[in-house]
């Protein structure tokens, strides 16, 4: 037993405990920001944090209203989208996200949270409800399907939609057309009251190990997978080649001349700014030095 983790049977908590724990670790998500009418044409607007995209052909948005925890009701949200089938998935960027947290407040019915967030409405060109101006991205969607998931407090509502038109802002857009995430400027729920900002020093990249195959982890000579100074990161980084390079370099023999390197762990913790700086064949060359 690892006696740094809490294990937890979520039937021996209450619900509300249990959600939070949910909330609090699967994190951050992305924000829907639901619009959908009622069948007598009234606007609701409110977001939801249980929501992603789950397929490219088709293209589907997948969001979950659940059933309040506290009194087993549901949201105008979905009882709107079974009425009619139709709703606009607006995507929530960080100059938007104290309007889109005052649309979450529970008003009356056939309140319209567009006015009392102070968003503005677009026609739709496909679907009914209006789609909001100020989102970066938005998707008008037709309902597949609405699968419940159970009949008590905290159970989803899984409401499976269809992209039928994308609007995307063009001062999201590169200069090659891709969306940056940087002008994008998403915000991501946490647990509580947090969010997150997906913009400044928080975004990073990561090479996929897509066109090659690394050697993997269990293939880095023992001295580098057993260290006390390279993390899991780290090592991740190293293995992600196609093979170990040669360690013929008369740059990194001055690199190394240069720090007076004596020990393994000198070694490591310089291969390891390399690292971080995305200089890894350098990293990968003064780690084999060590050993010659």
């Amino acid at each position: 037993m690892n006696n740094n983790m809490k294990t937890i049977d979520p039937k021996q908590v209450s619900v509300a405990e249990f959600h939070g724990y949910l909330l609090g670790a699967v994190a951050p998500r992305p924000i829907a920001l639901a619009s959908t009418v009622d069948q007598n044409g009234r606007v609701n607007l409110s977001p939801f944090s249980f929501f992603n995209a789950f397929s490219a052909n088709p293209p589907l948005l997948i969001f979950s209203p659940a059933r309040r925890v506290r009194d087993n009701t549901t949201k105008h949200t979905l009882e709107n989208v079974l009425e009619t089938n139709e709703v606009v998935i607006n995507i929530v960027s960080y100059a938007m996200v104290e309007q889109m947290s005052l649309a979450s407040t529970e008003y009356e019915e056939g309140v319209n949270e567009f006015i009392k967030s102070g968003f503005t409405e677009v026609p739709s060109e496909k679907v009914t409800p209006p789609r909001v101006k100020e989102a970066p991205a938005a998707f008008e969607c037709k309902v597949q399907q609405v699968i419940s998931l159970g009949d008590e407090g905290g159970a989803g509502n899984l409401i499976i939609c269809e992209v039928i038109l994308a609007h995307i802002s063009t001062k999201i857009l590169d200069q090659n057309g891709k969306i940056s995430p940087h002008l994008l400027d998403a915000v991501g729920r946490l647990g509580g009251n947090w969010y997150t900002r997906a913009g400044g020093d928080s975004l990073f990249e990561v090479e996929k190990p897509l066109r090659s195959k690394g050697i993997g982890v269990d293939q880095l000579p023992s001295a580098i997978k057993n260290s006390t100074i390279l993390t899991g990161n780290d090592l991740g980084k190293l293995a992600n080649v196609e093979q170990i390079p040669s360690i013929d370099s008369t740059e990194v023999d001055e690199i190394i001349k240069s720090h007076n390197l004596v020990s393994r762990d000198q070694f490591h913790f310089l291969a390891q700014q390399y690292l971080r700086n995305g200089q890894t064949e350098i990293a990968w060359k003064i780690l084999l030095q060590e050993n010659v």
